[in-house]
């Protein structure tokens, strides 16, 4: 069963989105609160309806790039589990920490851990998946800018 590429990719389809929705759930509405109102924010913010749209995306070519992932090995191979659940863990923890506790340093450093993680990802991999690489650039230049707009937050508040 899990030897098809389309189940595969649903499988990390479901997962990424399923990320998604339990960070915008721990979030509750963050991004419409006083306090992040409030925050003196980077110029560079992009609008809110920006970070729903490139999520989206990201976590669509982010399952692409993990099913090929998966085809490199085995599909339950440990150590892509284990970075694969750390990854998921972490994007979904920086919405609890920055959103609902308002730990923008410590929410900065999850960021930072994830932004290092999802390189690692990039360039451990490339020679193995060549072009499929691409699919998971998107997420590193997302994470480049979230990584940024969160320590602006950090030394400008």
């Amino acid at each position: 069963m899990f030897k098809n590429k389309l189940v595969r990719f649903f499988i990390f389809l479901l997962c990424n989105f399923a990320a998604l929705g339990l960070g915008i759930f721990l979030m509750q509405d963050g991004p419409r609160t006083n306090w992040y109102l409030e925050l003196n924010k980077a110029p560079w913010t992009p609008a809110n309806w920006v970070f729903g749209t490139a999520w989206s995306a990201i976590m669509v070519f982010f399952s692409f790039y993990m099913t090929k992932l998966s085809f490199q090995y085995q599909f339950l191979d440990k150590k892509l589990i284990i970075l694969y659940t750390i990854q998921w863990i972490l994007n979904v923890e920086w919405n609890f920490l920055f959103f609902n506790k308002h730990l923008v340093i410590t929410a900065l450093f999850a960021i930072i851990f994830l932004w290092l993680l999802i390189g690692y990802f990039t360039f451990e991999y490339k020679k193995k998946l060549r072009l499929y690489t691409l699919f998971i650039l998107p997420y590193l230049v997302w994470m480049t800018i979230a990584t940024s707009l969160n320590a602006y937050i950090v030394f400008n508040n």
